[in-house]
């Protein structure tokens, strides 16, 4: 097999069966397979999806709600692609993407992973498909909207053209792209991630395991953002939060002193505790 597509599945029957249809619509000059993992949908979602797909799709069913990572894990754990796929159940594969990103990738044996432009419902650019790893210095500055001239600081990589290619620090999990052999040196996604942060984890280890990522801006999908979870906003809020401090222990936390580790965990639960706090608020009203 050439390419395994996982796709999570979370109570979205729409928007899943029509992402898995923008695969299908299009033929392809390698062999491929799709998995769906159902993560304890408590509607009807997987029954549909699989009456729906019948043999054409792969289908597993957790017993529970682990998170984003967990889910795709089960799948790439049965896959037998040369490359792995991660797309999120809310996006729309173009025409030509994922036969030019496989072009790509086999013609450069160094990269690990690559990702495309991905295109919000409006057009504008997802910022999350071409980013910086996190630091302190840049997540400080994004998180307070604090001006900056500063490339080392761009998290977003604003400065770099969106329709190019070019080697970055880290992709969305919305669409990444993967040589299952980076996989098997670096390991899968890491669970302790219930969502977000874990694709930026998986980027971080294929870059330290010595493989280039890459940023394909010529070809597209579209992802809209977000409408796979609208009805989570504090669980989500709270997770986000989560995510930004197991990333920085787990990275970041050994390279700093005990005060700087200790300002960063504040900063970050006054954040959470501050965007729960105004989710709230905005309920009320």
């Amino acid at each position: 097999m050439d390419l395994s597509v996982v796709i999570v599945n979370y109570q979205t029957f729409e928007l899943t069966k029509n992402t898995i249809n923008s695969i299908l619509e299009y033929d392809y000059p390698f062999s491929y397979e799709i998995f769906v993992v159902d993560n304890a949908s408590s509607d009807d979602s997987l029954d549909r999806l699989r009456d729906y797909f019948k043999d054409k799709v792969k289908f597993i069913a957790s017993k529970e709600n682990n998170g984003f990572a967990a889910g795709n894990n089960q799948a790439l754990r049965q896959a037998s692609g040369r490359y792995q796929l991660l797309l999120n159940s809310d996006t729309v594969v173009w025409e030509n993407t994922l036969e030019d990103i496989y072009g790509y990738m086999e013609e450069h044996e160094d990269v690990g992973a690559c990702g495309c432009r991905v295109l919000l419902e409006d057009g504008e650019l997802d910022k999350a498909c071409k980013r910086s790893f996190p630091n302190v210095k840049n997540s400080f500055i994004r998180l307070f909207h604090i001006p900056t001239n500063s490339e080392d600081d761009d998290y977003n990589l604003t400065d770099l053209p969106d329709d190019e290619v070019y080697e970055i620090d880290c992709l969305t999990g919305a669409f990444m792209f993967i040589r299952k052999d980076a996989l098997d040196q670096i390991g899968l996604l890491d669970e302790t991630f219930f969502m977000y942060g874990e694709d930026i984890d998986l980027c971080y280890r294929i870059k330290q395991g010595g493989w280039k990522i890459i940023y394909y801006g010529k070809s597209r999908i579209t992802h809209l953002k977000g409408a796979s979870s609208k009805k989570q906003k504090s669980k989500l809020i709270y997770e986000f939060y989560r995510a930004m401090y197991i990333y920085y222990k787990k990275h970041h936390a050994g390279e700093s002193s005990f005060i700087v580790n200790w300002v960063v965990y504040l900063g970050i639960a006054l954040l959470c505790l501050l965007k729960l706090f105004l989710n709230i608020f905005k309920k009320k009203n």
